[in-house]
């Protein structure tokens, strides 16, 4: 038979004053007095007025979920030599991670190499999907990578000759897969090993049926 968990049930303290209650509830409860909850049940005067005894009741409060990338992230400011804040926001399955600070523009250098590196990382350290933006990158990188992708496919099809994309990361590649294989005839797959690959783009097999783009990191 299971023990009744009574973590968050209402436990009476008492103590010779308030303070004393609350000790002897940070005693018993094992955990600081800015973790829990109490209100004053008696506070009456023993002994013809010599000492008091208070009783409390007391509660832990509702603990938080750690977030291992808002951890992650805070540690990971304290050392970093860039002046830069985040926040996090889950919508739609994914967790969001938009940069700002001084330095922001430090991470969109090079085609924001270091934010999608960071994106890469953050990947990572959770379970949950992690897309992470700075100044609208995000919106600016997809519609050039797009373009690009379409444009290459185009040429492909006008050719009927396959063709091998730039090196790409891998939020870049499913950019460029998903562009690719919305276009009759046209099909796409990541070649090589690593970080950076390179995307072959190519017409679809005979039965004119083209596979689903790899699934690359969001």
């Amino acid at each position: 038979m299971e023990t009744p968990d009574k973590s968050n049930e209402l436990q009476e303290f008492k103590g010779k004053n308030l303070e004393d209650a609350i000790l002897h509830a940070e005693h018993r409860l094992k955990i600081l007095r800015s973790e829990f909850t109490y209100e004053i049940v008696t506070e009456k005067t023993r002994l013809f007025g010599i000492s008091k005894e208070v009783v409390i009741r007391a509660i832990p409060k509702a603990v938080e979920p750690v977030d291992p990338v808002t951890v992650f992230l805070d540690r990971l400011c304290l050392v970093f030599p860039l002046e830069i804040t985040f926040r996090v926001q889950r919508r739609n399955g994914f967790l969001f991670v938009i940069f700002d600070g001084s330095d922001k523009q430090l991470l969109l250098w090079k085609d924001g190499q270091l934010l999608l590196a960071l994106q890469h990382i953050l990947n990572k350290v959770t379970g949950e999907k992690v897309q992470v933006d700075c100044d609208f990158f995000r919106k600016r990188k997809e519609k050039q990578v797009r373009e690009y992708a379409l444009h290459v496919a185009q040429q492909v099809r006008q050719s009927g000759k396959s063709e091998l994309m730039d090196l790409m990361n891998p939020y870049e590649r499913r950019i460029v897969h998903i562009a690719v294989n919305q276009i009759p005839g046209m099909t796409s797959e990541s070649l090589g090993d690593g970080f950076l690959k390179r995307i072959k783009v190519f017409p679809a097999g005979r039965n004119g049926k083209r596979m689903p783009p790899p699934e690359e990191e969001i």
